[in-house]
């Protein structure tokens, strides 16, 4: 994957797992978002630059899963 596809992909998964994080998805999908990120930006030999990012989000997400769970979303 060359430089501007590899960035582009890492964001996408970055989104995706932000956007998956906030709809309340399992965070096993959330998760597992993060780490494609990491691993597309460890081949594309941008892990210097992403892993921090990454590691923030994993943190947080981890955070997040040993506080209590968040209100039901709102019926539709």
């Amino acid at each position: 994957m060359k430089g501007e596809d590899a960035r582009e992909r890492i964001q996408k998964l970055l989104v995706t797992g932000d956007n998956r994080l906030k709809q309340g998805v399992d965070p096993a999908k959330v998760r597992a978002s993060y780490e494609q990120a990491l691993a597309a930006a460890r081949d594309a030999g941008l892990e210097e630059t992403i892993g921090p990012l990454v590691e923030i989000r994993l943190a947080d997400l981890q955070r997040l899963a040993q506080e209590s769970p968040p209100p039901s979303p709102p019926a539709a």
